[in-house]
C-alpha cells in the first residue's frame, strides 16, 4: 500500500509541473531565444548546438544568429511527452543552457513532415499518404505583399500540395529599383555598391519562414530551391564560392529545417551553375542531409545535364525532361531506371509567351499530367500566361489564369481515391496506358485518341475467374464520371490476361481525353 501512495504522490506532483511547462504540439516548433553581446561576426566562429531528448529520441539541432544580439535554436519534436535539452557553445552565454517541454498530440491537420514510401511514393510521418500535385512560383515571395497574400488566396483554393520557388531571388531590375525594389536581400549590403557574403541579412529570412509558415497553414509542401543561374552576372549569387555556399546551407538547415512542410531542392537547373561540379553538388547534399536532423526530403533539378539521382542523399528525382510526359510509357521508364519517386517538376507550362517551353495549351498541360500518374509518377504545374499586366503566375504569382488548374484538380481526385498505395503502372513492359493495382483497381488513360471502343483486357496478375467489376468512363477535361450499367465479370482468356466474355467491349463517346476506372466489387 505505502508503494502505491508513493507512485499516486510522484503522479500528482509531476501533473502540476507538466502543466507549467512550455507546449508544442507534435511535428511543430520549439523555439529556444538566447542573448550573448556580439563579438566579431557572429556569423562566423560561433558554434552552437543543442541535444533534445525523450526517452530513445535524441537530436542535436544547430542554432543561427538572428540579429541584434538573439541566437536561436528551433527544434520540431516527433514524440510526445516532456523533452530535455541543453545547449553547448564555445561562446560562454550560449553554453550550458538547459529545460524541457512538453510535446503534446499533434492537431488535426498536422500530419508531419513528408517522407518516401513503398519506393516510389510519398506520405506524411503519421501513415496518411501524401500524393504530390506541385506549382512553381518562383518569385513570389520577392513581391510587393498585396500579391504575395494574393498569391496564398489562390493557393488556398487550387489543387496544389507542393510550390516550388526561389530561396534567393533571381537578378531583377525592378528588384533594385522602382515599386517592387527589395528592402532586403539574403546578404548585408546592395545593388549596386555590392555585399558582405560573410554576413547575412536575418531580415530577409524572415520573410522566407513567414513563405514556409503559411503555406503549412495550407497545408502546402514548401519545395525551396536553395541555388539557381540568371543573375546574368549582377547580384552574383550564382557565383558564389564554396566557403559562402556551405555556411548558406548551414543557415538555411539551421532556420527552416523544423518546419515540417520543409524540402530541399539544392538547385535549380544546377549545370547551368557552371563553376560547379557534381562532386560539389554531392558534397552539398551530403552536409544538408548531415545538418538537417528530421531528414526532410532532398533533390535536385536538371538542366541539359542530369545529376546521378541513384546517389543515396537523394530521396527522390526533380526531373526537368518535357519528354517523359509527351508519350506513353516513358514515366514508367524512367521510374524502373531511378527506382526512386520521380516528381516531374517541369513539364513546361501552360501559357502564350513566345518562349517554347512557355505555350502549353490547357489541353497539352493536362494531358501530360495524365501520362506522368499514369506511369507511377508525379508532375508539377507552371503557368505563362500573359495577361498584360506584367504578372506571370510561375515567375510572380497572384492569380490563375489557366484552364488547366480545375483538370488537375479532377485528377487529384482520382488519385487520391484509388489506392492508398498509389497507381503502379501495370503490365508496362507491354501496356502503355493502364495503372492502378493489381486485381483491384485499374486506369485505362486513351490521351489524345478519340476511341469509340475497348475491348474489356486486363493482365491477369491478382485475377480470377468469376471476380466482378464496375466500371466509370472518366471525361479528363469535361470533368465527369459516368457509371457503366451493370457489372463485368473476368475470365481467363489467354496465359497473359482476362477478359469479360459476357461483356466483351465497353462503348466510349469517340472524344480525346477520355478513360476508364475500373474497381472490383467482389470476388465472384
Amino acid at each position: 500500500m505505502r508503494g502505491r501512495l508513493t507512485i499516486l504522490a510522484a503522479v500528482l506532483v509531476s501533473l502540476p509541473a507538466q502543466a507549467q511547462l512550455p507546449k508544442v504540439e507534435k511535428w511543430d516548433i520549439f523555439e529556444l531565444e538566447l542573448r550573448a553581446p556580439v563579438v566579431g561576426n557572429p556569423f562566423i566562429g560561433t558554434e552552437l548546438h543543442a541535444v533534445f531528448e525523450n526517452g530513445s529520441h535524441r537530436y542535436e539541432v544547430e542554432g543561427f544568429y538572428d540579429g541584434d544580439g538573439i541566437y536561436r535554436i528551433r527544434f520540431m519534436p516527433d514524440a510526445e511527452g516532456i523533452w530535455r535539452y541543453e545547449t553547448l557553445s564555445n561562446r560562454k552565454a550560449l553554453h550550458g543552457q538547459k529545460g524541457q517541454f512538453l510535446c503534446t498530440p499533434a492537431s488535426p491537420g498536422n500530419h508531419g513532415p513528408v517522407r518516401v514510401r513503398n519506393r516510389y511514393h510519398f506520405e506524411y510521418a503519421d501513415g496518411t499518404p501524401f500524393y504530390p500535385f506541385g506549382t512553381t512560383c518562383y518569385g513570389w515571395l520577392f513581391e510587393p505583399e498585396s500579391l504575395r497574400q494574393k498569391t496564398l488566396r489562390t493557393l488556398s483554393q487550387s489543387p496544389f500540395n507542393k510550390v516550388r520557388f526561389l530561396v534567393l531571388p533571381a537578378y531583377d531590375e525592378a528588384y533594385v529599383t522602382g515599386p517592387k525594389r527589395l528592402a532586403h536581400f539574403p546578404f548585408e549590403g546592395s545593388p549596386p555598391d555590392g555585399w558582405d557574403f560573410s554576413r547575412f541579412d536575418p531580415e530577409f529570412f524572415r520573410q522566407l519562414e513567414w513563405g514556409v509558415a503559411k503555406l503549412r497553414d495550407l497545408g502546402i509542401e514548401a519545395d525551396l530551391i536553395i541555388f539557381r543561374p540568371y543573375d546574368r552576372g549582377k547580384f552574383g549569387f550564382d557565383t558564389l564560392d564554396d566557403e559562402t555556399n556551405q555556411r548558406l546551407l548551414r543557415y538555411l538547415v539551421a532556420r527552416l529545417a523544423a518546419y515540417r512542410n520543409v524540402w530541399w531542392c539544392l538547385a535549380n537547373e544546377q549545370s547551368f551553375i557552371r563553376h560547379l561540379r557534381e562532386e560539389d553538388w554531392d558534397r552539398y547534399f551530403q552536409l544538408v542531409a548531415a545538418k538537417d536532423p528530421y531528414g526532410h526530403l532532398r533533390s535536385i533539378h536538371n538542366a541539359d545535364v542530369l545529376y546521378d539521382y541513384r546517389k543515396p542523399w537523394v530521396t527522390h528525382v526533380a526531373l526537368q525532361y518535357y519528354n517523359v510526359c509527351r508519350s506513353f510509357g516513358a514515366a514508367a521508364l524512367v521510374r524502373d531506371i531511378y527506382r526512386k519517386p520521380i516528381v516531374n517538376d517541369e513539364i513546361n507550362y501552360e501559357g502564350n509567351i513566345s518562349r517554347r517551353w512557355g505555350q502549353l495549351s490547357g489541353e497539352e498541360m493536362v494531358y501530360r499530367f495524365w501520362l506522368a500518374y499514369i506511369g507511377g509518377t508525379y508532375a508539377s504545374h507552371g503557368e505563362t500566361i500573359d495577361t498584360g499586366t506584367g504578372i506571370e503566375w510561375t515567375s510572380e504569382g497572384g492569380e490563375l489564369h489557366g484552364q488547366s488548374p480545375p483538370r488537375i484538380a479532377f485528377l487529384r481526385r482520382i488519385v487520391e481515391s484509388g489506392p492508398r498505395e498509389g497507381l503502379e503502372p501495370l503490365d508496362h513492359w507491354y501496356v502503355l496506358n493502364l495503372a492502378g493495382k493489381y486485381g483491384e483497381y485499374y486506369l485505362v488513360y486513351f490521351g489524345k485518341e478519340p476511341v469509340r471502343e475497348w475491348e474489356f483486357r486486363l493482365p491477369d496478375d491478382g485475377l480470377e475467374d468469376g471476380m466482378r467489376f464496375r466500371v466509370e468512363i472518366l471525361d479528363t477535361w469535361n470533368m465527369t464520371i459516368t457509371p457503366v450499367a451493370g457489372e463485368f465479370v473476368v475470365r481467363r482468356a489467354d496465359a497473359y490476361t482476362f477478359t469479360a466474355p459476357d461483356r466483351p467491349t465497353i462503348q466510349l463517346p469517340g472524344r480525346p481525353y477520355m478513360a476508364l476506372r475500373i474497381q472490383r466489387v467482389g470476388p465472384r
